[in-house]
């Protein structure tokens, strides 16, 4: 009998097939005391099996690219951590064999997050997935990952290791579904990227039995488990009228009445670059720098190593606007010669622009390859700092912009609560702002966007979020300035006819979501889309404003 389940959508379109469960590693080793005499020889075994996962983990960012590449080598940089092997070097000196030292010291560094707030328990399934991998090479067995099928399938799993989204082959994972993760997790991201249909955040999702036939909404985040032929044909006719309304829409991003709203595309290297122009992005509305500064986390990349990647990106887009976001370091993405490692809570200490005004030299490297990198070509270059609480901030960004002769637009991400209410304030020192959506929900809701049990926090049709975007967009109206989103809000079709409806100017997203938003812009006008954003403010919770803005939408 059909039965529907409903999670989180994060991914458009729609996936029908069978069940298959992600397949894990042995996950604790037996505990055994090993002689004396065998310690130096268990040290080498972990060593080698940590080296080896971390190289498996860079050859799969350097396949997968992008986005990607930067959460992989990430997650290289967690399994050759100099204290966590000292940790485990010690627990074998005392007599624990190779692989249950790794087991209990990455056990001790997990409390040790969740002792922090759990600001990075986003990070505890990555540091899982490191664990199993090396546990799992230490015992012989096969790695956590992907289940083996000659068959399309819909992937469940409790949750999902950029290891193994990176790498899903889009022509058998037809979609997944996992427990946990939220609407702006490292899952959704790259699901997003694959153009794979998504739903996370489901409770239970575990319990679906292996072979059992379930059809995947990414867009509504619905489940049907067992559905009929009739719910099949349904959701295949949605999926076409979708597909040709994709095709039937092309060029800049406008409302049916002309009003222009440039779709820009998030990248996070060069290696996005080429979905990016394919899906027709006018531009780049965040172009993330952080891949650049994870190959080696004791020292910045040079100055010509950037101007090399810079340049590739602006290169691509003649005419077009890249908007940069300097290096955003700390929290959940901490280098070691920037970031401090005792902070009892990161993510409200010393990360993005903070840091970067705590290290001047790194940040004038920077804007100094940014300057270097835009001679001589057509482009609309335009650099923004991340995480800037106040006028003090953006004075001190636009100040450094000036200093290393920068001839750019300089801008600020409005990340902060603070920085939303005080919007005029700050563009008092900036010529721009951009909606950081994922971080802003983060901070307005104290709700960690890694962790799955808040999702309803995170949902960027929580209509205090819709406040905040719309007081940003009011205040560089009044200031003759430009209010972009680069934040996860601007891939979902109907709210980003809500956010143009809110003032904003320019929509940033994965390069996947472009057609979809471009298709849905082009059905409704300007007026209908400041009505729907009128609805949704109106309502009191995230579902309600979503269903308001929907049904003004839909003209009912």
């Amino acid at each position: 009998m059909e039965t529907t389940l409903r999670g989180v959508g994060v991914s458009h379109g729609v996936a029908i097939g069978e069940v298959r469960h992600m397949g894990t590693a042995v996950l604790e080793p037996p505990a055994k005391q090993i002689p004396a005499d065998e310690a130096e020889r268990e040290q080498g075994r972990a060593r080698q099996a940590v080296e080896a996962v971390a190289a498996d983990l860079i050859a799969r960012g350097n396949l997968a690219g992008g986005e990607a590449q930067a959460v992989l080598e990430a997650q290289a940089l967690m399994a050759q951590d100099p204290e966590l092997m000292a940790d485990v070097e010690r627990r074998i000196a005392v007599g624990s064999t190779a692989e249950r030292g790794v087991y209990d010291a990455f056990a001790a560094y997990r409390a040790l997050l969740a002792g922090a707030g759990e600001y990075l328990a986003g990070r505890v399934a990555d540091l899982d997935d490191v664990r199993n991998r090396i546990v799992a090479r230490l015992l012989g067995v096969p790695m956590p990952g992907v289940p083996d099928s000659d068959e399309p399938y819909v992937l469940i799993a409790r949750d999902l290791a950029p290891a193994d989204t990176a790498l899903l082959d889009p022509s058998l994972v037809l979609g997944f579904v996992t427990e946990e993760g939220g609407p702006t997790s490292h899952s959704a991201i790259l699901a997003r990227a694959l153009g794979v249909p998504a739903v996370v955040a489901l409770p239970g999702a575990g319990e679906l039995v292996e072979g059992t036939v379930v059809a995947v909404d990414g867009s509504t985040g619905e489940i049907f488990v067992e559905p009929t032929a009739e719910k099949r044909a349904e959701l295949r006719r949605a999926a076409e009228e979708r597909k040709a309304a994709l095709a039937a829409a092309s060029g800049p991003g406008a409302t049916s009445d002309g009003h222009k709203v440039p779709l820009l595309a998030n990248v996070g290297g060069p290696g996005d670059v080429a979905a990016a122009v394919e899906a027709g992005a006018e531009g780049v509305g965040l172009f993330r720098t952080e891949f650049l500064f994870l190959d080696d986390s004791k020292k910045a990349p040079s100055e010509e190593k950037q101007v090399e990647a810079y340049r590739k990106v602006l290169e691509a887009f003649p005419e077009g606007r890249v908007v940069v976001r300097v290096l955003d370091a700390g929290a959940d993405k901490p280098l070691d010669f920037l970031t401090p490692a005792d902070e009892p809570n990161p993510a409200l200490g010393v990360r993005g622009l903070r840091t970067l005004l705590d290290h001047p030299d790194v940040l004038r490297t920077q804007l100094t390859a940014l300057a270097k990198a835009a001679e001589g070509l057509p482009v609309y270059l335009e650099v923004m700092a991340p995480m800037v609480a106040d006028r003090i901030d953006a004075k001190a960004f636009a100040d450094a912009c000036r200093d290393a002769g920068l001839q750019a637009k300089f801008g600020a991400m409005v990340e902060i609560p603070s920085a939303a209410l005080r919007a005029r304030s700050i563009l008092q020192e900036v010529e721009f702002l951009s909606l950081g959506t994922n971080d802003l929900a983060q901070y307005t809701f104290a709700a960690d966007r890694q962790v799955g049990a808040v999702s309803r926090l995170q949902d960027p049709w929580q209509p205090a979020l819709l406040d905040l975007v719309a007081t940003s967009a009011e205040s560089a109206k009044a200031e003759g300035k430009s209010c972009g989103v680069c934040g996860e809000a601007a891939s979902d079709p109907l709210l980003a006819c809500v956010l143009t409806g809110l003032g904003v100017t320019s929509l940033s997203m994965g390069a996947a979501s472009i057609p979809y938003v471009r298709a849905t812009l082009a059905k409704h006008t300007l007026a209908q889309c400041e009505r729907a954003a009128a609805a949704a403010r109106a309502a009191d919770t995230a579902d309600d404003a979503r269903a308001a803005a929907q049904a003004v939408l839909s003209g009912e």
